[in-house]
């Protein structure tokens, strides 16, 4: 494909989520859900008059996982009250890791013997699958929360579980696909154990150390385009060094990295509200185009092939939530230190825990030299596709009737 054409496709892309936004509105769904939909039509309008531009979903593994994820990632950790998150680390942490390592295991153990086909699903996949689907993604739920004023305590726990879980669903994932393209006989558990901490760790340790040295960088450079530029440099900075030179965990860099310059950001702000609004602007972009290319990479094939898959998923996804949730998580306001979390913020939790933009980067990146992945793909985009168009549009419903104002 000619630069030109990708060029074209772009542009068009663009103009569509645009156009797109005041259509949203009326129709009373989320942006992201109406931009899949126009994304898939679009597809299947270009294939039904004769045209193939080339495109395959493999073509968007690295445009979505290189370029847009480190700035989805980056724009959470920078614009997240670091204060509110500090105070309520505790709940955070047991959402974003005990809790989504749970919801893994019982996402992988239903989905396994839901499926019940060893050889076509074994259960690697059903790890897979599992971890792919505990990422969450508050977009729609936090542009819910914006327009009805929620409490900001609610808003940072929803926030920060998905800044911490996503970079741990990622740190997992990478685990699970090398176990997969290992023979069995050479995986050996204590081994994924210290692969998994040193890849997580190692990219904290990274992400510490750029984001001490741009938080320097940012404090002694002027002028609101020098900060903007500094902010940039050290979201990709961290991801480059951390995933490809020292092989660690290049989200965690970023997310680290991220609420560095966030923490130091607070002390600028005459600066700070461009460099805010310059993120804003990238995680919008990032996100229109996440979603137009889900829309595009879906097929008709995944629904009446996988459609079983699709549903076990989602009840799956739904269980294993809501046992975190209702179980789990009610034990923390125990703890000492710990403000009680009430059962109104536990639903809305619950059924805010949307999968979006992390799930389909992810799903992305699976090797088709894996048998089953067209199957973990389907099941992500059948989840993905329900937490858009059911899970988002009630979230406000919910909400009003457990009285959360």
């Amino acid at each position: 494909m000619q630069i030109y054409e990708s060029i074209t496709i772009l542009i068009v892309l663009l103009l569509v989520a645009i156009l797109s936004a005041p259509l949203a509105k009326r129709l009373g769904l989320p942006f992201s859900a109406l931009l899949v939909i126009e994304g898939f039509v679009g597809s299947e309008l270009i294939v039904a008059l004769g045209f193939d531009l080339g495109l395959r979903w493999y073509h968007f593994h690295d445009l979505v996982f290189f370029i847009l994820l480190p700035v989805l990632i980056f724009e959470s950790a920078l614009n997240i009250d670091v204060r509110l998150l500090l105070k309520n680390l505790i709940p955070i942490f047991i959402l974003a890791i005990p809790i989504m390592l749970l919801s893994t295991g019982i996402t992988a153990v239903l989905l396994y013997y839901g499926i019940d086909h060893p050889l076509g699903f074994p259960v690697v996949a059903a790890l897979l699958t599992g971890a792919i689907l505990s990422a969450t993604d508050p977009v729609a739920v936090l542009d819910v929360f914006k327009h009805i004023k929620a409490p900001q305590r609610l808003s940072t726990l929803v926030d920060g579980e998905s800044l911490f879980n996503d970079a741990t669903v990622i740190v997992l994932f990478g685990l699970f696909i090398a176990f997969a393209q290992m023979d069995a006989g050479s995986f050996s558990g204590i081994d994924a154990l210290k692969e998994f901490i040193s890849v997580f760790f190692g990219g904290i340790v990274v992400g510490a150390v750029l984001g001490l040295l741009f938080m320097f960088l940012y404090r002694v450079s002027k002028g609101s385009f020098a900060k903007s530029l500094i902010s940039i440099l050290s979201a990709y900075s961290a991801f480059v060094l951390a995933e490809h030179f020292l092989h660690v965990s290049g989200v965690m860099a970023v997310l680290v990295t991220g609420l560095c310059i966030s923490w130091e950001r607070c002390k600028h702000v005459e600066e700070s509200n461009f460099v805010e609004k310059l993120w804003e602007f990238n995680a919008y972009l990032a996100n229109m185009l996440i979603f137009l290319l889900v829309g595009i990479t879906i097929t008709v094939g995944m629904f009446t092939s996988h459609w079983l898959a699709m549903l076990i998923g989602i009840v799956s996804v739904l269980i294993a939530r809501a046992i975190g949730i209702f179980v789990v998580l009610p034990l923390v306001s125990k703890l000492p230190y710990v403000d009680p979390i009430s059962r109104g913020y536990q639903a809305i939790i619950f059924w805010g825990g949307l999968r979006g933009a992390v799930v389909v980067a992810l799903a992305l990146s699976i090797p088709i030299e894996l048998e089953y992945w067209y199957t973990v793909q389907s099941i992500a985009y059948g989840v993905v596709l329900f937490t858009l168009f059911v899970q988002a549009p009630t979230i406000a419903l919910i909400m009003k009737k457990v009285g959360v104002k």
